[in-house]
């Protein structure tokens, strides 16, 4: 499994492409205990229907936080729109802890307003309200940010559903016709966009910081070589085409440096390049591989996979102030295999793809103590990336003989499924939150 992760990459640059179908999520298992929350169908105040079911984007994403149990339309006891037409006592008596209410109205200018209520069945009283303008193309966008907003609310933690998933798509494989695809969606599998289109593999995708840009694998000059795509103006800029493997692009927490595999000197080596010199600094000085970087979340550390003593595992080092390296931490011990690290936002865990009796499945470790949980249980599990806030692990598998990208709970406690109608999805990596 080494070897495929080391394999060369080959891949041609393309313009965007139209958008795609979206990914279909299945929620697989749910969290038992889950808060009780009716999101009430939103009124709208305009001409025809409304153009968006806001209150169905907001129940869907809730729910696929493993955290929140959306109370189905059918059992519902009024649709109130504003809090004063709120019986608390009805909602009360069918189970429900906190009900949503809202409403949007078209303006004149062809824009929208979108209002919502977040609130306290148990108490009766408000939570949260906000009154969000919204034009026509935004609001899925809106919906995703009620939905941060009632989750930061009440569990404490910042919301991830207004942020992007970055995946690659490969269809028609062992054929003439055989495309691979870097598309970027919405975190809940809508609006997919490709970002670049070839006939050759495409792998290892990685966001910046700023959430604008994707470093990338590709062999658009005759060799491996990495390259950095802004999603937004398309333009595209090579960071490193030495000869031999240009591998596993991982940006520095400030985006200001871009650590990577580089076999120029004979060995696959950790190194490390300015952003803005393109500058290189080697990290690591071993015969044996090492390769795929991930930074600590205090970009004073970085973490990789290497197999020197004897069986890929997972290494530390500490960077200096000049960027020199100590010597290497081996930090896993579990296992005969654990690669790919992704590291949490809080930088107290990492996860891997943890190899034992004959499978590959996305485990979790806590850096202080060491302790090791397993969360899935399939065949062949890997690429995990940690969501921004740290709660769910995007990760791909295969189901039915097929590429599909899965998501667990950091307690493992929730499962889902994104799959598409066809093709095989593979590497995903979550994006940062939006900057403000």
């Amino acid at each position: 499994m080494l070897g495929r992760m080391l394999s060369a990459l080959f891949v041609a640059i393309v313009l965007v492409m139209p958008a795609r179908a979206e990914l279909t999520i299945q929620i697989s298992e749910g969290v038992e205990g889950s808060l009780p929350i009716a999101v009430v169908p939103f009124g709208f105040e305009g001409r025809g229907a409304a153009p968006a079911d806001i209150a169905a984007i907001v129940a869907a994403d809730l729910r696929r936080s493993g955290r929140f149990q959306p109370l189905p339309r059918e059992d519902m006891v009024g649709e109130p729109h504003e809090a004063q037409q709120v019986n608390f006592q009805s909602w009360r008596a069918v189970g429900t802890d906190n009900v949503v209410v809202g409403k949007l109205r078209a303006l004149a200018d062809g824009s929208y307003q979108v209002q919502f209520q977040l609130l306290d069945a148990l108490r009766g009283k408000q939570l949260a309200g906000y009154s969000i303008p919204s034009r026509p193309d935004q609001l899925r966008q809106t919906a995703h940010q009620i939905s941060d907003i009632i989750y930061e609310t009440l569990t404490g933690q910042r919301g991830a559903f207004d942020t992007f998933i970055a995946y690659v798509v490969a269809t028609g494989k062992g054929t003439d016709k055989a495309t691979h695809r870097l598309a970027v969606a919405d975190a809940d599998g809508y609006g997919e966009q490709t970002i670049l289109e070839s006939t050759q593999p495409v792998m290892s995708p990685a966001w910046a910081p700023d959430g604008k840009r994707l470093a990338y694998v590709s062999f658009n000059k005759g060799r491996p070589a990495v390259y950095v795509q802004n999603v937004v103006t398309q333009e595209v800029r090579v960071v490193a085409e030495y000869p031999g493997l240009n591998n596993a692009p991982a940006w520095s927490p400030d985006g200001k440096r871009l650590a990577l595999t580089l076999s120029k000197d004979g060995n696959p080596e950790i190194y490390v390049v300015d952003m803005a010199t393109l500058r290189l600094q080697r990290i690591t000085r071993h015969y044996a591989i090492d390769t795929e970087p991930a930074w600590a979340a205090d970009g004073r550390e970085l973490f990789f996979t290497s197999d020197r003593g004897g069986s890929p595992q997972i290494y530390r080092v500490r960077l200096d102030a000049s960027g020199a390296a100590t010597r290497p931490q081996r930090l896993t011990f579990e296992g005969r295999y654990n690669a790919r690290a992704s590291v949490s936002p809080d930088g107290k865990h990492i996860a891997v793809v943890h190899g034992a009796d004959g499978k590959y499945r996305i485990a979790v470790q806590e850096l202080n103590t060491g302790i090791l949980r397993v969360l899935t249980d399939a065949r062949l599990d890997e690429s995990p990336s940690f969501a921004p806030n740290g709660a769910m692990i995007i990760y791909a598998t295969e189901e039915n003989g097929r590429g599909v990208l899965a998501a667990v709970s950091i307690d493992g406690r929730s499962h889902q499924r994104l799959s598409l109608q066809s093709g095989d999805v593979r590497e995903p990596a979550w994006s940062p939150f939006k900057r403000l």
